[in-house]
């Protein structure tokens, strides 16, 4: 019977999900050059060829892709028996991993758990920032951070906002440049600024509706980012207009640092959920975590 080293197959599955030498070593604290030995001995081992290695990246054969599942599954029951294990402490205790969209991270999901961070010191929260579809399964998550609409049915999940406002904006400076726009068709005579998201594809189209017309308007400009944050701060250096989260600028708006237009256009999005699996083993840390997140007006 082989006797694996636990070490070994934990760090192959994070070579597997990474893609990658060099991030998997700084995960680890290990030099890649010491994680690439560890891998030929753990081949040589099995008799089986369980990464090929490229210039630019990893992937898994598919003994190794194989293999792979199998320790994911593993590694997952072994962290739901430690967390029980835990809760026997007198305090709660535990990691909880979540996928958030950066817009959701600042405005919502930190003011949330502030007060739960505090109360319960021994509870971890890893947040990881991304506007893609994240499979929470296969990445070890927790949960995640959408608009209701994009949650899985498999899913579980319930709100943890109210409707998000939208907003118009540029500066003085720039409109004392370029003419207001009254209508989405004026847009393309403006230097837009234009936001890069995974889940479209490539350029977000605005989405503007005036209550009886809706519309996806293909807009371009000189700047384009794949987060929002850094738009109110274009907006506010006259670079453009911007298509935001009014709550970014609602200040800037009110000290008339930004100019809003197109009122009777800028729509109001769903709210946002937090979601899981439902067949996810619920620790007394993350049900403290889900009562920390439930919405309520």
């Amino acid at each position: 019977m082989l006797k694996m080293n636990i070490n070994s197959l934990q760090a192959f599955t994070i070579i597997a999900q990474e893609g990658s030498f060099t991030r998997a070593a700084g995960k680890l604290g290990v030099t890649t050059s010491a994680l690439s030995h560890n891998m030929r001995e753990l081949e040589e081992q099995l008799g089986v060829r369980l990464l090929i290695r490229t210039t630019r990246s990893v992937t898994t054969t598919e003994a190794g892709e194989n293999l792979l599942q199998s320790l994911s599954s593993m590694f997952t029951q072994m962290e739901q028996e430690l967390e029980s294990i835990a809760e026997l402490r007198d305090k709660p205790t535990g990691v909880i991993r979540i996928t958030v969209d950066e817009f959701a991270a600042y405005s919502i999901f930190m003011p949330a758990i502030k007060s739960f961070l505090l109360e319960y010191p021994d509870i971890k929260v890893e947040m990881f920032i991304d506007y893609g579809f994240t499979d929470i399964a296969a990445n070890r998550m927790d949960g995640g951070i959408r608009f209701g609409s994009e949650v899985d049915k498999d899913m579980i999940s319930f709100p943890i906002s109210g409707q998000i406002q939208t907003s118009l904006v540029a500066s003085p400076e720039y409109f004392k440049k370029h003419p207001k726009p009254v209508h989405p068709n004026d847009l393309v005579h403006h230097s837009c600024l234009c936001l890069h998201l995974p889940t479209y594809g490539g350029l977000y189209a605005w989405e503007l509706e005036n209550g009886e017309q809706s519309l996806r308007v293909k807009v371009s400009g000189q700047l384009t980012f794949n987060t929002i944050m850094p738009m109110r701060q274009a907006a506010l250096d006259g670079l453009g207009i911007a298509f935001i989260p009014r709550e970014l600028v609602d200040d800037d708006i009110k000290t008339g640092t930004l100019i809003e237009v197109m009122n009777d256009w800028v729509p109001v999005f769903e709210s946002y959920h937090f979601y899981y699996p439902s067949r996810k083993h619920k620790t007394t840390a993350f049900n403290l975590f889900l009562d920390a997140l439930r919405y309520t007006e």
